[in-house]
């Protein structure tokens, strides 16, 4: 059976939202083999995960062949579906789903993500075709990229990551834990030249956060989490952008807007007052004023701190798909 336009349209969209996301350079793209799927890619950090997809635009009594498609798959991560809005599309949706929560395969419904598309849609209008590719963009990088691709991480996260009142220390800390771990507050104090009350309640404040985990209920041994390597990923950027290092990246920018750091409107070459605000207060004087609910001038600020230490060590972001 012939696809339809829209069939077509929204299956290649998808594959094309995460493979320009992957520009980012915050992850790896590699479209994968369509097996029995609409569309397949793979996505890469430390980690490879497979995510499968089907697309649903005309005939309803395919969802559940579809849902058990994508939840048959032993190797995918990620099931997407991708599918018309419609009141009889959602009813019998939510059916089969709520049958399948009694199934052998119900555990991996949490892999499930479905995204809705206006029933109205026409991939013969151009406007539509735009109008509908930022929808999945804007849904793609919010549902499945933060949460999948990037350890979860959203813009409370950074909001609550920036609000440390000590510039820099917590991406030295995170960045120390990222190579050596942490087992002794005298330890890591040394090697940061940071005292243990400081130290303990920058390490409590990341815990809390989601920054770094630990096997142990109380913590005292921790490591760092993928939230937290996203964080230092997004920040080494940040500090390249200030140093003049980050050529223009729609892609990278438009996650970093997400989550609330938009950072090209900030001067990068204030130094200690990057994210300042200033203002001519007369006789060639200037006033400056951080913004404290500012994430973009508060992260920059830690960025320029932190940089100043020979203990930071900025990771290099580069992630490439494993070979088969």
């Amino acid at each position: 059976m012939a696809e339809s336009p829209e069939h077509s349209f929204l299956s290649s969209a998808a594959l094309e939202v995460m493979e320009e996301a992957s520009s980012s350079k915050l992850f790896s793209y590699k479209e994968g083999e369509r097996k029995r799927f609409d569309f397949s890619c793979d996505l890469a950090r430390d980690w490879s995960k497979l995510v499968s997809g089907q697309t649903l635009w005309k005939h309803t009594e395919g969802i559940d062949k579809d849902i058990r498609i994508l939840l048959a798959d032993p190797e995918t991560s990620v099931s997407v579906y991708v599918a018309r809005d419609a009141v009889k599309n959602r009813a019998l949706f939510q059916e089969v789903v709520s049958d399948y929560r009694s199934s052998p395969v119900r555990d991996r419904l949490s892999r499930l993500r479905v995204f809705w598309v206006p029933g109205d849609f026409d991939a013969d209008d151009e406007a539509a075709r735009g109008l509908v590719y930022r929808l999945l963009r804007e849904n793609f990088t919010n549902d499945l990229l933060l949460k999948v691709a990037l350890g979860g991480i959203g813009a409370s996260d950074v909001k609550s990551f920036a609000t440390s009142r000590r510039p820099g220390y917590p991406l030295r800390i995170l960045s120390h834990i990222g190579r050596n771990g942490h087992g002794s507050m005298t330890v890591t104090g040394k090697s940061l030249s940071i005292s243990s009350a400081i130290l303990k309640e920058e390490i409590q404040r990341l815990f809390l956060l989601g920054f770094i985990e630990s096997e142990y209920l109380l913590g005292g041994i921790y490591r760092i989490s993928e939230k937290g390597r996203v964080v230092l990923d997004i920040c080494s950027r940040l500090n390249d952008y200030l140093n003049g290092g980050l050529s223009a990246n729609p892609s990278f920018e438009y996650i970093c807007g997400l989550l609330g750091v938009n950072y090209a409107s900030i001067d990068p070459s204030l130094g200690d007052k990057v994210g300042y605000r200033y203002f001519d207060i007369g006789n060639g004087k200037l006033k400056f004023e951080l913004d404290f609910e500012d994430a973009a001038a508060l992260i920059l600020q830690h960025i320029y701190h932190a940089g100043l230490d020979a203990s930071m060590d900025w990771p290099t972001v580069e992630y490439s798909v494993p070979a088969p």
